[in-house]
């Protein structure tokens, strides 16, 4: 995959929310479903963008949320937004889905990469992708990016 439009198409995530992230039910490549809106003077349409991460040998998932606002977080009156308690002063959990910022980068070649090239004889790539609750460093070969249908449920 040419880096330069795998650039552009995660350049295209910037600011928009992550509503699932994990390995598909086959589980040879990651999905992440992106909410994706604009302004509504635009005109454009929200939209479910599925960003699938192919032939993907390696995901990382680790917290972005500090330990001092987990720590008053673990509260289970977190976890639903419309009955969590602001005077918990914790993380809700329950808003699901997760701010893209500063969005998803690509990362430069690695030696990771170069050996899964090497060894499967296509190029691979690190991506690294930044919400406010969860940090996702991906290593996959290709990206395909597909707007779903109304109804559509993760690793269908």
């Amino acid at each position: 995959m040419d880096t330069a439009v795998l650039e552009q198409m995660l350049d295209e995530t910037f600011d928009h929310a992550v509503v699932h992230h994990g390995y598909t039910d086959y589980m040879r490549d990651y999905e992440v479903i992106i909410y994706a809106t604009a302004d509504p003077r635009t005109g454009v349409a929200p939209a479910y963008l599925r960003y699938l991460f192919q032939y993907c040998v390696e995901a990382r998932c680790e917290t972005s949320v500090p330990a001092e606002i987990w720590r008053v977080s673990l509260d289970d009156r977190l976890l639903d937004h419309e009955t969590a308690d602001p005077d918990l002063g914790g993380y809700v959990w329950g808003v699901r889905c997760h701010c893209m910022y500063p969005g998803a980068e690509l990362l430069p070649e690695s030696e990771a990469t170069r050996r899964w090239s090497k060894a499967l004889g296509i190029d691979f790539h690190e991506v690294r992708i930044e919400t406010n609750a969860h940090n996702l460093t991906l290593l996959f070969s290709d990206l395909q990016v597909s707007e779903l249908p109304v109804g559509y449920a993760p690793s269908s």
